[in-house]
């Protein structure tokens, strides 16, 4: 049975003009995405599958390659990857858009979520940087290195300068680790340590350093490690 022998409410494009977006589930919107499916499955079948396979999580799916979809699920050529991935990317954007408009950071958790959209599927390691005036209000986000999977290299000089081109009280330290441990290594230390000291020169406070992960994060500030 194909889309179109189902009843005129069951089919998603009609069922989404009926009776909303929000009574779509995750696998009929992806279905709207690719449009159809295979010589086995309808659009809906096949994008259920493809969440099955994902541990019916979005958040996996959004780390996945056009390459790991086009080779694993037929009917899935490159051109319906590339809606999928594109439209999970817009998801992530808008997610760190609505962060945005609460500017003023209060704790880390605030830096947590505002900072997760941009860092959390990653699958190299980055650096970033938060810039703060005195109301711990944020001037501007800033990446300073990509590495490989393991670590990123990061030069002081790099992290500083746009605090003093942008004038900024305070700085927030990010980065993430793509092993899901959020635990700090030995460099993670003695890196906190070098720009922390740099900063106190140019009166630059470093508020926190938070260490990113899909399930959580470690704070310096919040473990006295600063």
């Amino acid at each position: 049975m194909v889309i179109t022998d189902w009843a005129l409410e069951d089919r998603p494009r009609e069922k989404m003009l009926l009776k909303g977006i929000r009574s779509l589930s995750n696998a009929e919107l992806i279905a709207i995405l690719i449009g159809s499916g295979n010589r086995r499955e309808t659009a809906v079948e096949l994008s259920q599958r493809i969440l099955n396979n994902m541990g019916n999580s979005l958040n996996r799916l959004g780390k996945v390659s056009v390459q790991d979809l086009t080779g694993q699920f037929e009917g899935i050529g490159e051109a319906k990857a590339i809606s999928i991935i594109a439209a999970l990317e817009l998801g992530r954007r808008r997610k760190s858009e609505d962060v945005l408009t609460r500017r003023k950071i209060t704790c880390s958790r605030d830096v947590y979520d505002l900072m997760y959209a941009s860092m959390v599927d990653l699958p190299q390691e980055e650096f970033w940087i938060v810039l703060l005036n005195a109301a711990n209000t944020v001037l501007d986000i800033i990446r300073i290195s990509q590495g490989g999977t393991a670590a990123t290299l990061v030069d002081v000089k790099l992290v500083l300068k746009p605090a003093i081109l942008q004038q900024a009280s305070s700085i927030m330290l990010c980065h993430n680790h793509p092993s899901n441990n959020a635990t700090p290594s030995q460099a993670d230390y003695e890196l906190t340590a070098k720009i922390v000291s740099a900063a106190s020169f140019l009166d630059i406070r470093v508020l926190d350093h938070l260490i990113i992960c899909e399930s959580g994060y470690y704070s310096f500030a919040d473990e006295g490690r600063l």
